[in-house]
Formats: structure tokens, sequence, C-alpha cells
């Protein structure tokens, strides 16, 4: 069996928008992604590490455990023997706690790859493959995280880019989640159900076509 781990934050954790509510493994991304490629004939299990509020290298000042270069080299031990590893996040890298732009918040993915590839895993054991997903742009906040991720439209311009630069500099698959769906018109950040459903079907469709399942 082929194990898939997926770190990333709330747009892969299903939180619905406007909410505090889940959607079901079955109806958010990495579930309908596990199950299309399963129905098309592959051993496959998808592991989840995800985590609301998570950057790829800062720290929230109000909740801790946000940084997601922390612990990072231990999922991956713990997770091995690991095919593939999908990292999706950089929303929350433009929060109005950080003056962020682009280009760092692509630097915060490089520095994760890096630790992944250098994981301690067990001898004999293999590095597993990445894929970087670029998340939809965030358009204007609204409801209860506006004013948490006030004036992040306008920080997290050009993220798609930096992140399939570094995708390229480190020879890694990639993928753009902007150019299949975009961010949920009820906050501005998340995922609508429709908009997971849509997001796992092309993403199956794209570690199919970039790796040897």
């Amino acid at each position: 069996m082929d194990q898939i781990l997926v770190y990333s934050d709330s747009l892969t954790w299903g939180i619905i928008p406007n909410s505090r509510e889940r959607l079901s493994f079955g109806k958010r991304w990495p579930g309908i992604f596990e199950n299309a490629l399963i129905e098309a004939g592959n051993n496959v299990r998808v592991i989840e590490n995800c985590l609301n509020g998570r950057r790829t290298t800062w720290s929230d000042p109000f909740k801790t455990g946000r940084d997601g270069s922390q612990g990072l080299a231990q999922v991956i031990e713990m997770h091995s023997p690991l095919k593939l590893v999908i990292l999706m996040l950089g929303s929350n890298d433009f929060q109005c706690t950080h003056d962020n732009n682009a280009w760092l918040s692509a630097q915060g993915t490089a520095k994760l790859i890096q630790i992944i590839q250098q994981a301690p895993i067990e001898p004999g054991m293999p590095v597993p493959e990445i894929m970087v997903i670029a998340p939809p742009p965030i358009i204007e906040p609204k409801g209860v995280i506006a004013k948490k991720f006030e004036g992040s439209e306008t920080r997290c311009v050009g993220l798609a880019t930096e992140l399939e630069n570094v995708a390229k500099q480190y020879s890694l698959h990639y993928f753009n989640a902007g150019s299949v769906t975009k961010a949920s018109a009820v906050d501005g950040i998340h995922l609508d159900e429709n908009q997971h459903k849509i997001l796992g079907e092309a993403i199956a469709y794209a570690v199919s076509e970039s790796t040897a399942f």
C-alpha cells in the first residue's frame, strides 16, 4: 500500500466557511482524492495532518503550535514509508499579524521541503516525493475571520507563481488549486463543499499523471 501524507491547514481540514464546523472525510478534498485514486485501481491510503491556522514557518502570537516547520521531521518519520507528501500551505502566512508577501511565504514552503527531504527516516525507507499545491488566492475576507485576514487579499498576490518557482527549483510536482477553483465567496479564504469535490478530483488526476502509482 502506498501512503500519501497531506500537510496543510484549515482549507484541507475542511472547516465550513464562517463556522467552526468540519466537513466529513468523504466530503473534504483528501477523502475525495483518496477515493478517486482507489477507484482508479490504486492501493493507497491518505493521511491527513492539517491544523487550523498553520503557517509555513511563522508562529501565531495567540495560539501555540502553528509554525508548520516545528515537528515536521518527526511527522515524516512517524508515517514513513511515504510515497508522497502534499504541501498546501501559505494562506495563514498573510494574516494581519504578519507583513509577508508572496515571495516570503514561498520561502517558508522551501524550508518545509528541506525538512522533508532531510527527515530522519529509517534506513532503507524512501525519501518521499513532494507535491506543492498553491491554495486558491484569497479574495476579500468576510464574516468572522475578516479582521484576522484584513488586507490578505493584497499581500497574497503572486503566491501561485512563487510556489511554482520553488517547486521548479527543487524539481518537485506542482499544482495550482486556483486553476480549478476559487476561494469560498462566503468568507474569502476557505472552500465550500462543492469546491472540495472539484479540488480532490483534480488533485487525484494531477497525482496520477505525475507520480508512478
